[in-house]
């Protein structure tokens, strides 16, 4: 059996985020798929922190790139016009049978069991995957929001106009409803295989826990014995940049930021009818 992590031993980047393009040459490897099909949306202009650009323009293989953006567009019809195995498409990639990705797919040469799919929209990842029930790639890469704790299940709703993501837990679990396992992950990233080809990975744990190689994005909120909240961890909004803070995420007064059992008769009375005010704001 090897280590849970191991792949991330062979993480490297030509145009990925975070090592992807060589765990991705080390999962083919794997599998023994030498070239093959890739597909990969929101492709932005192919190279872009792209997870299949490598496999396009070094490995040799075809592939379908899909780009909703009518300007990025341009620059991946540009990045390809010469590279007749690479199918440009400009669409939008939904969850309904009309601009599913099955939809989609169906127009292009494409196997259903293709090689590598790369899924980074920013939100719907989770939806528009759930989604696919034609095509069975042997890989998938997709991304998950690297700012939810491990053990939190969490999926954004299926709405096109929400940028929330989801939770590697949750993907997890959907993986498995498809029947994937989960191989690897980065920050940003996790990677699946079919449950066929997972025992050629020796992974003895692959729990979100075991893969996960690390929570430096996430932030914590707990509350002291008197009712203090603090924040630790990343302490910011990871995309915005803004930083949370403790003074605006406070649910008590100051003078009632004591532990309940320190409380005089007098100030039981107004805790409790300070609770009763909050309870009502809150229903």
């Amino acid at each position: 059996m090897h280590d849970n992590k191991w792949l991330l031993e062979f993480a490297s980047d030509v145009h990925s985020q975070n090592g992807e393009d060589g765990i991705l040459a080390k999962i083919l490897e794997v599998i023994g798929a030498a070239d093959g099909w890739c597909v990969e949306f929101g492709a932005w202009d192919g190279r872009h922190l792209s997870n299949t650009y490598n496999l396009l323009a070094n490995r040799g293989f075809s592939g379908v790139l899909i780009e909703g953006s009518r300007s990025r567009f341009r620059d991946l019809q540009a990045a390809f016009r010469d590279n007749p195995r690479v199918f440009t498409l400009n669409r939008y990639v939904g969850f309904t049978a009309a601009d599913g990705l099955d939809a989609i797919l169906a127009e292009t040469p494409i196997s259903q069991d293709f090689e590598v799919l790369s899924i980074d929209i920013d939100g719907n990842d989770y939806h528009v995957w759930k989604a696919v029930t034609r095509y069975r790639p042997k890989v998938v890469v997709i991304e998950y929001n690297p700012t939810i704790p491990s053990p939190v299940e969490f999926v954004q709703p299926a709405d096109m106009s929400v940028n929330q993501g989801t939770s590697m837990l949750s993907m997890t679990l959907l993986a498995r409803d498809k029947g994937y396992e989960l191989v690897s992950a980065t920050t940003h990233n996790c990677l699946f295989v079919t449950k066929e080809l997972f025992p050629l990975f020796g992974i003895a744990d692959n729990s979100v826990a075991a893969i996960r190689p690390d929570e430096s994005l996430v932030t914590y909120i707990f509350n002291g014995f008197d009712g203090t909240v603090f924040v630790r961890g990343y302490g910011k909004l990871e995309w915005h940049k803004v930083p949370y803070l403790e003074s605006k995420l406070q649910q008590m007064p100051r003078w009632l930021r004591r532990f309940p059992d320190t409380y005089g008769p007098f100030m039981r009375v107004i805790a409790k009818h300070y609770r009763s005010l909050k309870k009502r704001r809150w229903l």
